[in-house]
Parts: C-alpha cells; structure tokens; sequence
C-alpha cells in the first residue's frame, strides 16, 4: 500500500504535545523566575544599600559621641588626635573615608593628609551644619561614594561639628553583586526543577491520553462522532450516577418521538431500568426486548469497567419494529402463497376426475362434481376474498385454515365478517401478529382433543376493527386468567410466554385492546379492537 503524499499548500502537522507542553511550561516558569528575579534583585539592592546606610550612620554617631572627637573639635591643642582615631576606623570598618569638620565645613581629618584644613566640598554638608542628619551618593575628592552627615554636640547640646562617613560606591556594588549571585543561583536551580518536572508532566500526559498527541485525539473524536451518528442502532452512555454522557442521533430519533407514545410514559424509562440494573449488578445484559414509545426494541446494556469498578454504562438498541413487520408481511405473503399452491395441486386433481369423467363419458356425474367444486370455491377462497380486502390479511388467515386442517380442527370465519383494505402497514401487522398469536394459542390447547372448531369473526365500523376469537378448547383457569399477558407467564414449558405478552403491548401502542373470557372445559374467547385507516379514509 502506498503512503499517501501530503498535498502542497497542505496545513503542516500541529506541534506535537510534549514539545507543546515542554514550550509553554516553560515559558510559563522563565516568566515568572524572570518577575521573581526582578522583584529579588530590586529588593536586594534596596536592602543592601540600606543596610549600609544604617552601618555608616552607626559609626558616624559613634564617632559624634567620642570625647576625643569633641575635645579635638573644641581645644586646637587636641586637634592632632582626630586625624589618627579616624583613620583607625576608617580601616577597621572598610569605609572610603571619615571625616570631621567644625562648623565652617572645615576638615579635621581626610584619609589625604593635604586634604586636612581645606573646607569640604559638597552642598549636601549644609543639613548636617544645622543639627539634620542626612545621606547622599556624591562625588567628592576621591571617588562617588554613599555620605552619611552626623552632627556633634557638646555636652551642653550645641553643635560644635560633623561627621562624614563615606563608602565607595564600588564596594556598595560589588555586595550587589554577590547577593545577585545567589538570585541567580536560585533562578538556574529553579529552572532545572522546572524542566524536571515539565519532563514527568509530559510523561504524565502521554500515559493518560495513550500516548496519543491531541490533533490524534480530535480526529479520532470525530472520527468516534461520525460513526455513532451514522449507525442506525441507537446508542446511550451514562456515568456511575446515572447521567446521560452520549446519545446519538437514532437514540433521539427513538426516544423523543411523540407519535405513539402513551400519556405519561417517560421517553427514556423502557431503558433506564436495565441501565439502573446494569450500574449496580455490573452485570451484562444481552438480547433485551423492550417497548418504547410504540416500537420494539432488541437491547444490548454493558457495563463500563475501570480497574474492576463500574464507573458507567452503554446500552445499544435497534428497532425491532419495522423487522417484524416485514417479517409478519413475508409470512402473510407466504402463508398466502401456500394456500395458493395447494389450491393449485388440488385443483389440478379436480381436472385429472373432470378428464376421466370426460373420458368414460358420465356427463351427469361430471355436471354434478363441478358444480360442488364451484361451491367449494366459492366457501373457500372466493369467501374470503370477498369478506377480507386486504391481501396480506386474506393469505393470512388461508394459510390458518390449511394449518389448522391439518392439524384436524375447524378454523371457520363469520358470515358477516368484513374487513376493508388498510395502507397503515403498522396497523396490518400489529393485526396479523395478534391473530397469529391467538389461533395458534387455540390450536395448541386443542392439540389434545379429537376434533375442535375455533371461530373467528372481523367487523370494521367507524375507523375500528374487532375481532373476536373463540375455541371450544379446555379454557382457561380463573386464577391464571389475568396473569396471561404478563411476559413469561406460559402453562407451555420454559422460555415461552412472549406471545400474548406482545399482542397486548402492540395493541395498546396503537391505542387498542384486548380483552378475554373463558370458562373451563366450554370455550375461551378474546376480543381485540384496534384502529384501522381503511383504503378509503386514507385517500
């Protein structure tokens, strides 16, 4: 078999789901770690440059609360000790500089000798000359540093001075840059994390969805979609609490039509028991025949199994309606061919006597049989067909009577029997099936006796038609008489007891009865009333 070529112009094949995946998780994880690394380096620069804030502004005030300081600042003759008790700080702390000047913002000290006695440059000293701490990032003599100012107050809190503590921008950077090490560190850890678990999310997915990338899964759901809406069986899935989950197009078609539905019967409650029973048995059931909305349904009911837990169930049905029918006009046809058939080989043998009578020449016995055979005729076939318009009923009941000669009972229908032709072919079959079941009923309960007659009378009136049957057979018990139409009630044996069953469920589903009396050891007797659109009404 040939691969097929893609087309040109042809859509490409979408992106596969982990390379999907693996793209927007990821893309979702820098994103955020790229935020969280912004906000961390933002706060981390806040953080360190205040902490060193607070550091310089600590050694400043201390520096301000120092006698030595004070008593350099207030006799020239200790000026001398501020100069090495600065610088003495200045290295034990990694500051740039510390500096002391007087109230004219001249120097004390300057980690530049020259530097000491020269006024220090910079507008922001001016708070600190007016009792106001404050800091800056100024450029000075050396380089751009953070500048704490501390005033100096002597002991009767007036302000004799300043301090100036000032750390090299450089170093507040490079600190910086160590703690942006450490966000950088976490972001690259949390990345691996990520792409760990972007792997077993990927390797999660494809286990759920069967390995199955998601444009397999839209072409196999509508593939799945097509093909149940194209069966002609109807198909019905619920989940563990009984909730409808799918229902195809057939299964609508069958449960929401109103044609023949009886007041006050719920569309879906012929299903809904075997479902209910299937859920909680978990338990198949096969081959279910069950009336819905006036059809015959076949039904098939599975459970739904997920590590031996029912977690819902599918029930199939198809309509076993239109089957039967057809099935009930192919025997009426037949039934009326065989009849056809044994006229044919009896008439051939009234011709075989008709030429020997000829032959031999007994022209009074020849006049004689033929008319008798007219008669005959004319009681027979002609009868029926004149009484019953309606072939496929009019076969029907000559193939009954031949069986029931047969089987040596009497099979007669009454003088005033009339039945018009019909074009509904549900009302026609729902009549050969009730008649059906109720001549054979008859002729199995005679099966016994030596000789029997069974009557049966057809009357339409008024767009009805009833039928009466009756049989001098041994009845019917008056305790068993009302049980008779229940599904599987039969005095025949195991696996039977669907006949009459159906002919009561067909009949009432067209708005009919049916009805019976009997008396043990005298006769049985139904009455059947259904509508019937005869030839006539129907044009």
């Amino acid at each position: 078999m040939h691969d097929f070529q893609q087309p040109q112009g042809a859509q490409k094949r979408p992106m596969k789901l982990s390379t999907l995946v693996t793209l927007m998780v990821c893309g979702v994880i820098g994103a955020v770690l790229l935020v969280i690394y912004t906000f961390y380096l933002a706060q981390i620069t806040r953080a360190t440059r205040t902490g060193l804030q607070d550091t310089a502004f600590a050694i400043a005030r201390t520096l301000a609360d120092s006698p030595e300081i004070k008593r350099g600042l207030l006799s020239p003759s200790y000026s001398d000790i501020i100069q090495p008790l600065t610088m003495d700080v200045k290295q034990r702390n990694h500051l740039l500089y510390a500096v002391i000047t007087d109230m004219h913002g001249i120097r004390y000290s300057h980690p530049d000798p020259r530097r000491i006695g020269q006024r220090f440059i910079g507008e922001d000293l001016q708070p600190a000359l007016h009792g106001q701490e404050n800091v800056s990032v100024n450029h000075g003599v050396l380089e751009e540093a953070l500048r704490v100012f501390t005033p100096i107050y002597n002991t009767q809190r007036q302000q004799i001075g300043v301090v100036i503590v000032g750390i090299s921008m450089n170093d507040v950077q490079a600190q910086i840059n160590r703690s942006r090490w450490n966000a950088i560190w976490f972001v690259l850890f949390s990345a691996i994390i990520g792409t760990f678990g972007t792997w077993v999310l990927v390797r999660v997915l494809k286990n759920i969805l069967f390995g199955l990338e998601p444009y397999e899964i839209s072409t196999l759901f509508e593939q799945r979609q097509a093909m149940l809406q194209s069966l002609k069986e109807g198909v019905i899935a619920v989940d563990s609490q009984g909730n409808v989950t799918l229902i195809n197009h057939t299964a609508r078609q069958i449960l929401l039509s109103t044609s023949n539905r009886l007041p006050g019967e719920s569309p879906h409650a012929p299903l809904q028991g075997g479902l209910e029973q299937v859920l909680s048995s978990g338990i198949a059931l096969q081959d279910q025949e069950v009336g819905c909305n006036g059809r015959l349904l076949l039904t098939n009911t599975v459970p739904v199994l997920s590590q031996s837990r029912v977690i819902g169930a599918i029930c199939t049905f198809r309509d076993k309606t239109e089957v039967s029918q057809l099935m009930q006009r192919m025997d009426g046809m037949v039934n009326y061919v065989d009849a056809l058939r044994a006229q044919s080989h009896e008439f051939m043998n009234k011709l075989h006597v008709i030429l020997g009578l000829l032959h031999i020449k007994r022209y009074d016995k020849l006049e004689e049989y033929i008319l008798q055979t007219a008669q005959n005729y004319q009681t027979d076939i002609g009868e029926i067909q004149h009484k019953i318009k309606s072939p496929i009923v009019a076969g029907f009941l000559l193939g009954k009577i031949n069986r029931a000669k047969e089987a040596g009972i009497t099979l007669t229908l009454a003088e005033e029997s009339r039945v018009p032709d019909n074009a509904n072919e549900q009302q026609v079959a729902v009549l050969v099936t009730v008649l059906g079941n109720l001549i054979e009923n008859a002729l199995d309960a005679m099966a016994s006796q030596p000789e029997g007659e069974i009557s049966l009378l057809l009357h339409y009136q008024n767009g009805w038609l009833s039928s009466e049957v009756s049989d001098d057979g041994p009845g019917i018990d008056p305790d068993k008489i009302d049980a008779i139409f229940t599904k599987g009630f039969s005095t025949k044996g195991e696996n039977r007891g669907v006949g009459l069953f159906l002919a009561r469920q067909q009949t009432e589903n067209l708005g009919g009865s049916i009805a019976v009396e009997s008396e043990p050891g005298v006769f049985t007797q139904f009455f059947v009333q259904i509508p019937w659109d005869s030839e006539r009404n129907a044009e």
